[in-house]
Order: C-alpha cells, then sequence, then structure tokens
C-alpha cells in the first residue's frame, strides 16, 4: 500500500463529504435508526461504485485503488461526522486487515474484490459473552476432519455481525486458536440483535451449531491474526470518533453563534467561549494522533503498537467530551430526542467502550511498554 499526497487526501475528503451529505444526511440516517432499518445495501453499494470507499487500501491487481490507510482513515473519519450506519469499521477495520494477516493468497483472491466492489460485508466475531475484547471468554470449538470444519458455540458484541455476508471467526482446534470463514447465512447460523445504547451501530450475538467452516490462514494463528486487526480497527475507529467530535464542535460553534440572549449570541459570554475552545483543544491534539497513527499503519508498522491504544484512549475521550459539551451549549433543545445532540452522545459514549474504554487501552499501553 501506498499513501496519496495531501492533496488528492482533501480530494477524497471533499467528495466524500458531499456524498453523504447528498446520499445520508443525517436525517435520512435518523430515519433508518428510529425504524431499525438493516444494512442500507444500495448505499453501501453506491458508495463503493462512486468513491470506491471499500476499496482504497485493497491492492489494484485485486480491484482496489491501492492507497493506503491515510486513505481509509479519512472514510472512516468522514462517516464518523456523519454517523453515517454501513459497515466499514467491520469490514475494513477488522476483516481487510485479518485477511492480510492470514496471509492467505486463496481467501484474499476470492474475498478482497468482492469487498472492494461493496459485493460483500465482512466482520470478525472473536468475543465471548463476557465481553473480554481479548477474546478470552470465547465458546466456539471446531471440529475439523480432513478439509471439512464445524463449528459451535456463540460469540457475542460482533460488529455488524447481522448483516455480514462473512463471518470470520476464531474457534478453538486441535491446533489452539484458528480462524474460520463462515457464510452469514449457512445452516446452523443464527444471528440475534443486541439492543445497544447507539442506535447507528449494529451489534449481535452469533450462534453456530455444526456450522461449515472454511480454515483462513495457517493452523493455531488466530491470536495473532486478531491483535493485528486489533490494532488496525483501534486506530480507524479513533479516526471516526475524530470526525464525530469534529462535528459536535461544528454544531456548537454554529449555535453559539446564532443564538441570542440578553440581546447577543451566547458564544460572546465566557464560560460558553471556554467549552468551545476547550474541546477544539483536545478535538485537534486527536487529530494530530489519528494521523500519526494511520500514517504509520503503512510506513512504520513497528509504532502501531504504541500508537493504537493511545489514540484510541484519547479519541474516545475528546469525543465524548465534544460530545457532552454539545448539549450543554445547546442548552434545554439539546436533551430532546428531536434534536441530533443526542445521537451523536450515544455514539460517543458506545464508542468509548468499544474495543474496550481509555483504561483499557491505558493498561495495554502500559503492557507494551513494559511499565
Amino acid at each position: 500500500m501506498t499513501t496519496t499526497s495531501l492533496d488528492a487526501r482533501e480530494e477524497l475528503r471533499a467528495s466524500l463529504r458531499e456524498f453523504l451529505t447528498d446520499k445520508a444526511p443525517l436525517s435520512v440516517v435518523r430515519q433508518q435508526v428510529e425504524l431499525t432499518q438493516p444494512l442500507d445495501r444500495k448505499l453501501w453499494e453506491t458508495l463503493a461504485g462512486d468513491i470506491g470507499a471499500q476499496g482504497l487500501a485493497i491492492p489494484e491487481t485485486l480491484g482496489g485503488a491501492g492507497a493506503g490507510w491515510a486513505e481509509v482513515a479519512i472514510a472512516l473519519e468522514e462517516t464518523g461526522r456523519a454517523l453515517t450506519p454501513l459497515p466499514l469499521l467491520a469490514t475494513l477495520g477488522l476483516a481487510f486487515p485479518a485477511l492480510l494477516a492470514a496471509d492467505d493468497s486463496d481467501a484474499q483472491s476470492e474475498l478482497l474484490p468482492r469487498i472492494a466492489s461493496g459485493d460483500l460485508v465482512a466482520t470478525v466475531a472473536w468475543v465471548g459473552d463476557d465481553g473480554a475484547w481479548d477474546g478470552s471468554g470465547n465458546t466456539v470449538r471446531a471440529h475439523v476432519d480432513g478439509s471439512d470444519s464445524r463449528l459451535s458455540g456463540r460469540v457475542s458484541y460482533v460488529i455488524d455481525g447481522d448483516t455480514a455476508d462473512l463471518l470470520l471467526v476464531v474457534a478453538v482446534d486441535g491446533d489452539g486458536t484458528s480462524l474460520f470463514a463462515v457464510a452469514g447465512d449457512a445452516d446452523g447460523v443464527t444471528r440475534t440483535p443486541m439492543p445497544t445504547l447507539d442506535l447507528t451501530r449494529r451489534l449481535a450475538t452469533i450462534d453456530l451449531d455444526g456450522v461449515s467452516g472454511r480454515r483462513i490462514g495457517r493452523p493455531g494463528t488466530a491470536d495473532a491474526i486478531v491483535s493485528f486487526a486489533l490494532d488496525h480497527a483501534r486506530v480507524l475507529l479513533a479516526a471516526e470518533m475524530l470526525g464525530g467530535a469534529q462535528a459536535c464542535l461544528d454544531m456548537s460553534v454554529n449555535y453559539a453563534n446564532s443564538r441570542e440572549q440578553f440581546g447577543r449570541p451566547i458564544g460572546s459570554f465566557q464560560a460558553v467561549k471556554h467549552k468551545c475552545a476547550e474541546t477544539l483543544v483536545q478535538v485537534e491534539a486527536a487529530r494530530g494522533g489519528v494521523e500519526a497513527a494511520a500514517l504509520a499503519l503503512d510506513e512504520e508498522p513497528d509504532r502501531v503498537k504504541i500508537l493504537a491504544p493511545m489514540v484510541k484512549a484519547y479519541a474516545g475521550e475528546a469525543f465524548f467530551r465534544a460530545a457532552g459539551e454539545n448539549i450543554q451549549i445547546h442548552g434545554g433543545i439539546g436533551f430532546t430526542w428531536e434534536h441530533d445532540a443526542h445521537l451523536y452522545f450515544k455514539r460517543a459514549k458506545s464508542s468509548d467502550l468499544l474495543l474496550g474504554d481509555a483504561a483499557h487501552h491505558r493498561a495495554a499501553l502500559a503492557d507494551r511498554l513494559a511499565l
């Protein structure tokens, strides 16, 4: 993968923002989540056809654009800004890097062109009912007999698991833990949506009962594959949270400049000024971290183990701060269902917890630094 020029990345950002403003404004997002509608396949396929977002980092030889993770981060930042309920994090943040780490050329040749074209939604399933993001509570077992593998057990908190075409499931077999590809609609698969605080992010519990699976990569390597994928997902989730935080800051500033009290804009009051200024500092600090981490995915992979948990922790706190201050600055209207502020607040809180909260990632960072 190669990163493009700054100008090209900004053109990508502008194209994505225009696309999402036109095809998926917040009014459409609200309608979709309030009616609990499943994945908008047409929007997903149009995003692939018009923008090529799903194939940004996929090699050109496999149907992608051959760009880098910095471009993927921009895509996540813009969809986070718009709260677009599409499975980019699941497909590009988890499944795609898992397929890269598995180093299975046959699987890559078969699956990556379908991801790039928008034909395939994929996710990774590795978390047990206990919600441990390290997968320690995973109860899925695989019975392998030659080329035939049968999986049984349950995985929970599967991002977009109820709509994904492909499930990359971690299961215990005779070699330790291995990764298996399972069709989302295969016989023996039962998918149950989980109730969530964030209406724009779908999670599911998946029960497997003797389901046929295909082993991806070498036996016994799933832990390393998932670790690699998780670091990518942390960076991309941080990018998504950065986009949401910037949207909250923009909403706050616009409202502070237009809402008048005592004959002048409330933005002229010191307390409101300070809220906006302090939020800006946090958002810009998160931006610097996200950009550095996204570039490191391509250019300095040795730094990713340090940067990934760092930016996930910081961006999560920055987004939650921005979303909370946005509600406060809007006053009474900010607490109503009709206003969009609560959608960002719920996304901020759930994203902070997704893949582990800030305390979890600071502890992981300390472990990696051997502190």
